[in-house]
């Protein structure tokens, strides 16, 4: 009877140790919250870019592609004027397709990527608002040429973008398929402001590697 009662004290007291250490193996796992972002991209048209606007659309599914429905995106065109053509759930597959058909074809000569990154700021501020973590991606061969009052102010756009970071503390910009000396003037203007982390940039050689930073960057 005895040897009995021994064996189930052991098991209970074994049981009792084997909870508490499942209890605070849980307390100590830390479970990463989901922050639903809001993208928006900013694709340029114009006639300059027409080489590689194909696979600049194909990009733009294929990232939307690797994000949550949950997440928001824009689309902002842009050549001698820029424009919203859509907005919605990253997971309309359909309606993103749809409007890039529609809307990209027969860009203008000209460049508003400026005015473009103005509407993209304001877009984020709203957005985040709603509780959505932003970025912005730029699809350009950043060259300027048109209107200079539509164009990025390299001289100011730091600055710019230093001023939003004060209520968007958590905004990525990823530019992708210029060609290398701009991406480098790009990240050389802004890599102070955003660091490493949060400025992603890639040509088109090294756009694979482009997605698993920006995922990053945006807290995936």
């Amino acid at each position: 009877m005895n040897k009995r009662l021994i064996t189930i004290g052991l098991a209970i007291l074994a049981a009792a140790i084997f909870i508490k250490i499942t209890f605070v193996l849980i307390k100590s796992i830390k479970v990463d919250a989901f922050h639903k972002a809001a993208i928006t991209f900013i694709i340029d048209v114009s006639g300059s870019n027409k080489q590689k606007l194909p696979q600049e659309i194909r990009y733009v599914k294929s990232l939307c592609s690797l994000l949550d429905p949950e997440d928001s995106v824009k689309i902002i065109k842009s050549d001698s004027n820029s424009y919203l053509i859509y907005e919605g759930s990253a997971g309309d597959n359909s309606g993103i397709g749809n409007a890039l058909k529609k809307y990209t074809p027969n860009g203008t000569d000209g460049d508003s990527t400026g005015d473009a990154m103005k509407k993209a700021v304001d877009y984020s501020l709203t957005m985040k608002k709603d509780g959505y973590n932003t970025a912005i991606v730029v699809l350009s061969d950043l060259e300027q040429n048109g209107d200079s009052s539509k164009q990025i102010n390299w001289d100011t756009l730091p600055e710019n973008i230093e001023h939003t970071l004060k209520y968007l503390p958590e905004l990525s910009i990823m530019f992708v398929y210029a060609e290398p000396e701009k991406l480098d003037y790009a990240k050389t203007k802004l890599n102070p402001v955003l660091g490493e982390d949060k400025l992603i940039i890639a040509n088109e050689v090294n756009i694979d590697k482009a997605n698993s930073r920006f995922l990053k960057a945006i807290g995936r």
